[in-house]
């Protein structure tokens, strides 16, 4: 390590970002000569306190040439130690993508699995058959990197790296584009080719609401090619939180696709950011109704059901009179701007039920059970007695699902930061939720 000349670390997700930043300053220390860069979503987006950390070079968008260039010249002698940086910090150029490299990782096994209740679970390779976005969703951490452009893996590169994965051991492939439907026609002409030739693997992708309803049609064939389910970023069911995060659908919207997928008798894992500046007790109250009256219950992961909403440098919510009368000033150790709730209780139901579901995590206790514990402790923050709840409508045990999901707009819950290398847990600030790993 001491000797190295060139060190890039990959920034996909915020919390990355924060494991990163306590190990730049380690390194900066270890190898003074060496060239520090940064490359990834949220690298250009923390641009700032990343170079007062010690990087040279911030890479984002389609980081691929920038990198390769930057590791050519630094070769050649050009330390550029000092010099302003001249690969583009953020490049949408249309790359010609080559199969990913996976030697040297750890074994596929080692990674998230996917869990069938009542069938064991199946090893899960991941790949992605585009990036970027072409939606402007204001509360998404690709629009101020990408801003509505996305860009289509090539076909053949996408089964090539499916290919590999499948003779490594996976049985199960998770699609990880931001919306599987931006490019409609490219989605669905690869299902084909991916049932074709892997007709024992399942997979599973992300998909708007907005597009679920749009390409409605497209649903039935997405199971039978082996669409195991598909994760929806619906993260409000009120319409003004909706309208605010300009997601493109409406709360009948969501009702719709659920009732469709239920119909079909597909599988669809709703996400949320129950806690916005927005959230009164009553709002969080009718979305615990309307996940109990759906029969969505065993379709959430209970860590949902306490994500605050990001705020980072760059975001659109900043267009918001209302959020940044809100918000603090910028914190750069957390990369975030903090909120409270105009209602503590808010605040404070929301640390209560990141604590029940990493309890029932650790205790590996089912998600109806872990419901009920919510269920009661939203009650009891409102003063009202909780109803009892029946669970007849929930598919208990047989929703399958990932042991790690990941949700890319919050940050990570004080128990998410546990040792990666070494660091220790970190304590939770006030935007605490899950951009990493659950």
């Amino acid at each position: 390590m001491q000797t190295a000349e060139l060190i890039a670390i990959y920034l996909p997700m915020h919390t990355a970002t924060r494991l990163a930043a306590k190990l730049i300053p380690s390194l900066c220390a270890q190898t003074r000569e060496a060239h520090l860069c940064c490359y990834g979503l949220y690298a250009p987006m923390n641009e700032d306190y990343l170079r007062s950390l010690g990087v040279s070079t911030i890479l984002g968008g389609e980081f691929e040439a920038g990198l390769e260039h930057l590791a050519a010249r630094l070769a050649k002698g050009d330390s550029a130690e000092g010099k302003v940086q001249e690969e583009p910090r953020i490049s949408l150029e249309r790359l010609s993508f080559e199969v990913p490299d996976r030697a040297g990782l750890p074994g596929i096994d080692k990674y998230a699995h996917l869990i069938i209740p009542g069938d064991g679970f199946r090893i899960v390779g991941s790949t992605e058959a585009s990036r970027g976005c072409k939606h402007l969703c204001r509360h998404c951490p690709i629009v101020p990197v990408y801003n509505g452009v996305f860009r289509v893996v090539n076909r053949e590169i996408v089964i090539e790296d499916i290919r590999r994965q499948v003779a490594a051991g996976a049985q199960h492939i998770s699609f990880g584009d931001p919306d599987f439907f931006n490019g409609i026609r490219h989605a669905m002409e690869l299902v084909e080719v991916f049932r074709r030739e892997f007709p024992s693997v399942t997979y599973d992708a992300t998909i708007k609401i907005e597009h679920l309803k749009k390409h409605e049609e497209h649903l039935p064939r997405l199971k039978e090619t082996g669409c195991l389910f598909v994760i929806s970023a619906v993260e409000s069911v009120d319409d003004a939180v909706l309208d605010a995060l300009e997601k493109g659908h409406s709360r009948s919207d969501f009702l719709h696709v659920v009732r469709s997928f239920r119909t079909l008798g597909m599988t669809l894992h709703p996400t949320f950011v129950p806690f916005t500046p927005w959230t009164t007790v009553e709002s969080y109250l009718d979305l615990l109704d309307v996940i109990h009256a759906e029969g969505l219950v065993e379709n959430v992961a209970p860590i949902q059901l306490g994500i605050r909403l990001l705020i980072p440098e760059g975001s659109r919510m900043l267009e918001l009179d209302d959020v940044r009368n809100t918000i603090d000033a910028f914190d750069p150790e957390s990369l975030v701007y903090p909120w409270k709730n105009s209602d503590p209780r808010l605040d404070a139901l929301s640390e209560t039920v990141q604590e029940i579901a990493a309890d029932a995590d650790r205790q590996k206790d089912s998600r109806p059970a872990t419901f009920e514990r919510i269920w009661k402790a939203a009650h009891a923050a409102a003063g009202i007695a909780a109803p009892g709840l029946q669970m007849a409508n929930s598919a208990i045990g047989a929703v399958p699902f990932l042991s790690e999901p990941w949700y890319c707009c919050a940050e990570p819950t004080r128990d998410q930061l546990i040792s990666i290398g070494g660091a220790k847990p970190q304590p939770a600030v006030a935007n605490a939720a899950a951009d990493g790993f659950v």
